[in-house]
């Protein structure tokens, strides 16, 4: 019986292919990335006045409602009772500040009574209040009026 010879071949992994592949990901994603920016505003040249005065923006309050019904100021625990009091002395201090007031969509309680009796207690100090949220998708019938 004839056999044939043949010389085992030792097995060698190519890497020059995977860099290759692996750059052009990374040429891809870097710039799918360039892509992802948007652009909202023209690049111009800003005019110089004399008259001008730098932009500052308004100081802020944010009165947050968590998941578990805790109220907190500027991210530091606040009892009910104490907001009122807490903004009022913000307020008397620089009448400019803006309230914002936000919740936590996901809750592990009903927190819309202590939202109500929060909202309340603000309203009747007469403090105005902004209300915090992301934009709906659906059109309001306000809106959808012509």
């Amino acid at each position: 019986m004839l056999t044939l010879r043949r010389s085992q071949h030792e097995v060698r992994m190519e890497i020059m292919p995977m860099i290759d592949v692996i750059f052009l990901l990374l040429t891809f994603f870097i710039y799918a990335m360039v892509l992802m920016v948007r652009a909202e505003l023209l690049p111009v040249q800003m005019q110089e006045f004399a008259s001008g005065t730098p932009a500052t923006p308004a100081p802020a309050m944010t009165l947050s409602l968590d998941m578990k019904g805790d109220l907190y100021l500027n991210r530091h625990p606040i009892a009910l009772d104490d907001v009122v009091e807490s903004l009022q002395l913000a307020i008397t201090e620089n009448p400019e500040t803006v309230i914002y007031l936000a919740a936590d969509e996901r809750g592990e309680k009903d927190r819309l009574p202590l939202f109500l009796q929060l909202y309340d207690r603000l309203a009747l100090a007469g403090l105005d209040i902004k209300l915090v949220g992301r934009p709906s998708d659906r059109p309001t019938k306000a809106s959808s009026v012509p």
